[in-house]
Formats: C-alpha cells, sequence, structure tokens
C-alpha cells in the first residue's frame, strides 16, 4: 500500500517550480492529494505544501530539484505523531485542552511528558497517564533549569515545545537551541495591558474584545512570528471573572490550532510573519 507524504518547501519565486515539483513526483509514481502554494510578491519568496501517496522513495533525486530552486525543503511521513513537550506553571486550562484533544487523537501529536516550574498539575497530567516533571525556577536557578529542560528535549526526541501558561521567560541561548520549535500563547491584549492580571486591567478600561494568540518563540519576547489569533466579544455586563473565563476559552482554542497546524506541516516560517495552509 502507498505511503503518504508530506512535502514543504520555500525558494526565490520563479516560474515552473510548480510544473518541477509535479513533474519530478509524477515521475516517480506519486499520487498527489493536495497541493497548496503561495507567491508573497513583497519578498518574492514562493512557498508550498504537497501532500501524496508514493511505494517508492521520494527523496530519491529531489535534493536536485531543491538545489536548482535553491529551496529550504522538508519531507516527513503523514500521519506520524509530533513527539511534543508541554511547558506550564499553575493555569491549567491549556494543558486540559491539549491533553484531552491529543487523548482523542485530534492534534496529531504524542505527549511523552508535562514540565513544570510548580507541582500545582501533576494531577492532570497525572490522569492522562503523562509523565510529569518539576523542574524549579529558584532565584538564580533559570539556567540550570534550561539545561534541564535541553536534556528533556534530547532525551525524549523532542520536536515540539509548547508553553501553555508558562510563566517564565526563556533565555536568548534557549529560543536560538529551538528555534521554529517553541508556541507560546498569550492574550492579544498586549503591549496595552501588560503584566499581572490583565484582564482585570482590561476590564476597568471597558474592553469589549478579548483575543488570543499563537506564536513561534523567539528572543524578542511575545514578538515571534504569529500563528494563529481569535477574539470573542464581551459586553459591559461582563465582570473580571467573565473576562477571565472568555480569555481562557479563546486561548485554548487558538493554542490547539496553532499545535494541530504546526503537527500537520502547514506553517511555513516567512521572515517574521508566517505562511499557513488550511
Amino acid at each position: 500500500m502507498p505511503a503518504p507524504y508530506v512535502l514543504t518547501l520555500a525558494c526565490p519565486d520563479r516560474p515552473g517550480i510548480v510544473a518541477e515539483v509535479a513533474t519530478h513526483l509524477f515521475s516517480g509514481g506519486a499520487n498527489i492529494t493536495d497541493s497548496q502554494q503561495y507567491g508573497d510578491a513583497g519578498t518574492g519568496r514562493f512557498f508550498m505544501r504537497v501532500e501524496f501517496d508514493t511505494d517508492d522513495d521520494p527523496r530519491s533525486g529531489f535534493a536536485e530539484v531543491a538545489e536548482r530552486f535553491d529551496m529550504a525543503w522538508q519531507l516527513v511521513t503523514a500521519g506520524v505523531p509530533l513527539r511534543t513537550l508541554i511547558l506550564v506553571s499553575r493555569e491549567g486550562h491549556c494543558l486540559n485542552d491539549l491533553l484531552f484533544r491529543q487523548s482523542t487523537g485530534a492534534l496529531d501529536t504524542t505527549v511523552p511528558a508535562v514540565v513544570s516550574n510548580h507541582r500545582d498539575l501533576e494531577h492532570l497530567a497525572a490522569a492522562h497517564d503523562v509523565d510529569f516533571v518539576h523542574v524549579p525556577v529558584g532565584a538564580g536557578g533559570r539556567q540550570q533549569a534550561e539545561q534541564r529542560l535541553l536534556r528533556l528535549v534530547r532525551e525524549l526526541d523532542i520536536e515540539l515545545v509548547v508553553l501553555a501558561r508558562y510563566m517564565q521567560i526563556l533565555s536568548d541561548d534557549l529560543c536560538r537551541a529551538l528555534a521554529g520549535r517553541v508556541i507560546n500563547i498569550h492574550h492579544s491584549f498586549l503591549p496595552s495591558f501588560k503584566g499581572a492580571r490583565p484582564y482585570h486591567q482590561a476590564h476597568e478600561r471597558g474592553v469589549k474584545l478579548i483575543g488570543a494568540t499563537a506564536h513561534y518563540v523567539t528572543a524578542d519576547l511575545d514578538e515571534g512570528p504569529i500563528i494563529e489569533q481569535d477574539v470573542a466579544r464581551v459586553s459591559h455586563r461582563s465582570s473580571p471573572a467573565d473576562l477571565v473565563r472568555v480569555g481562557q476559552d479563546v486561548e485554548s482554542l487558538v493554542l490547539s490550532r496553532a499545535v494541530r497546524w504546526h503537527a500537520q506541516h502547514r506553517v511555513l516560517l516567512n521572515g517574521s510573519r508566517t505562511v499557513v495552509f488550511p
């Protein structure tokens, strides 16, 4: 039975890319089941994602095509769950949502462990039969904690790290070491309402929209390439507690979408932005 694959690529835009890729796959006996592409006129970059089935080795000869078009490319077997490490602090709404969706097969991920700087959510990981690793971050202990985190990434063969309301700032060195492999979620009030109790600050200003942003983590705090965003309406009747509840719902939904799309190899980096193929 033919095996399913996903090919993603980015390169300078020029005529003939789609035809060359399709011809190469066809000549190798592949059956293309889905193909999407985008040419960014502003940057002159071309992006493509192709799903196909084949009995043969799809890598054979493609390096020559990639070199000719100066492609950055990735070829993976479709449907293989992405090994994902979830980091969390004390708020459990995103963790609970991710673990549930994983248990139903809705995320295309497998989570070998949950890491936290507190023990509050150990019971939640246990309820989903996922290992819980307590990595405290005391005064002056961030470097040691991050070294432990990197060891876990290597030992567990982690492909994606998700910050599911992990309330610690990652160092520049860690951001570089895991570039393009860490997704964060936060409310979309920034930069207006920073620091503690942002939903209470928003209530004081009478906001009418509650939003969330999922993005890749970079050394620039909360400014990495955005993967997904969404909003929900609130009214003058909404209390601070209502805003928190609505915000948690939006955060959970936005983060799960970003994780699923990344796991399905639908997100391609385009400088400080992303291309997300539906």
